[in-house]
């Protein structure tokens, strides 16, 4: 069965002097400012698109990562991931840079580097992102 999430977005104004916000459809609680200066320049108060999709990318892939230890007969006590995506004004999103520190009890430093780069690849979101550069640092904790 096909699960289909929204997301919606409010727009005013031109590109450099309007603002939006993004509501995610899911929650009432997330309504989201956005605008060009926070994602040309940084903020650490307004979202970006590029936030979005690092959030996306994160909660993918912690999923995936969390599945194919549990496949290989570890269990994973935590993980932590951080999807670091890079916006460049004029060119676009170059890249997205998993940080991941994970503690699973039992696991060898190759079976968790393995297991870690397959889900990087077996990850829907890095797929859907295919058209970047996708980086990766696993640590166990």
């Amino acid at each position: 069965m096909a699960i289909t999430s929204e997301a919606t977005t409010v727009w005013t104004g031109s590109l450099f002097e309007g603002s939006g916000t993004v509501n995610l459809d899911s929650s009432s609680a997330a309504n989201l400012p956005v605008n060009w200066k926070a994602r040309s320049e940084g903020s650490d108060k307004v979202t970006t698109p590029e936030e979005l999709i690092g959030a996306a990318h994160s909660s993918c892939y912690s999923m995936a990562f969390s599945n194919m230890l549990t496949e290989a007969g570890f269990t994973p006590e935590r993980l932590h991931v951080t999807a670091a995506v890079t916006f460049v004004p004029g060119t676009g999103i170059t890249g997205s840079h998993l940080l991941v520190n994970a503690t699973v009890p039992g696991i060898s430093a190759e079976d968790f580097d393995r297991i870690a780069a397959e889900a990087k690849a077996g990850c829907p979101v890095s797929a859907a992102l295919a058209g970047i550069e996708i980086t990766l640092e696993a640590s166990l904790a």
